[in-house]
């Protein structure tokens, strides 16, 4: 199957009530894992380079490596470039095979942000690529603090931006290790009473279970960020593996049982999300 656009997975998802899973590859093992995720489940995912995954391998090697797995994928896979601060990375991605790219103009002034994004996608959109961008600012679990998303400036941002999908800040966080108390229902709830195109929640790894579930089914929330539980899977699979292995040296052996547990984790998301 040819590698997705976001259009192409969000829009069902939006129609017919269930979230895709967004999915962060940092290497192969992971890539191969989620992929492996998807086909067993036979749902589509979002294979996402962020960046620091584009600062440890060059996004030309990254492009061709997911759109391998997602031109010989059964299930439609999207190439993803996440957390793109200037229009330049964005066009990096599109020129290195990605199919869908998200300008992340979060910390700009709103009419800023709102204006490089139309650009990023009036030029994007020639090449039948997909664009997501962010208004509001999800902050970080050790760093920076969130700003809520404003439903005034979600409405602009929806009806002037022309982005594919809109990523919002309703207490979500990035980089959570312990689930959080979840997200603001009401603030969710404002913002999709003045938009009209697909959610995105970054930072899903906080959420509780029960609750991606009812974001998922009752929620325009189409796509789900998760990074965090996955590194921490990896982590603790890698850990496993070299105890087990305590002279080993050959990194593609000591990584092969990675790939199972990274798939089982992905398994989980995907199922959550999509009531398998």
């Amino acid at each position: 199957m040819t590698a997705a656009t976001l259009t192409d997975v969000l829009e069902p998802a939006m129609r017919d009530g269930y979230a895709v899973a967004g999915l962060v590859v940092l290497g192969w093992e992971d890539a191969v894992a989620f992929v492996e995720a998807a086909e067993e489940t036979g749902a589509a995912i979002i294979l996402q380079a962020g960046p620091a995954c584009r600062r440890h391998t060059p996004i030309p090697v990254l492009g061709k490596m997911l759109r391998h797995l997602a031109d010989q994928a059964s299930v439609p896979v999207v190439c993803h470039v996440d957390h793109a601060h200037s229009p330049e990375e964005c066009f990096a991605g599109i020129d290195a095979g990605f199919t869908s790219v998200m300008f992340d103009g979060s910390k700009r002034p709103v009419s800023e942000n709102i204006d490089i994004t139309a650009r990023i996608v009036s030029d994007a959109h020639e090449f039948g690529i997909s664009v997501e961008g962010e208004i509001g600012f999800v902050g970080y679990a050790e760093g920076a603090a969130s700003a809520m998303t404003s439903p005034a400036d979600a409405a602009r941002f929806d009806a002037e931006s022309g982005a594919d999908a809109i990523a919002v800040s309703v207490g979500n966080v990035h980089l959570q290790t312990e689930q959080s108390d979840g997200v603001d229902l009401d603030a969710l709830r404002a913002i999709e009473a003045v938009t009209s195109k697909p959610l995105v929640l970054h930072g899903g790894s906080g959420v509780p279970d029960e609750m991606r579930r009812v974001l998922a089914r009752t929620t325009r929330i189409c796509k789900v960020n998760i990074g965090t539980e996955l590194r921490m899977a990896f982590g603790s699979a890698l850990r496993t593996s070299i105890a087990d292995n305590a002279d080993g040296f050959d990194r593609i052996e000591l990584l092969k049982p990675v790939i199972p547990e990274m798939r089982a984790a992905a398994t989980h998301v995907i199922r959550q999300l999509r009531d398998l």
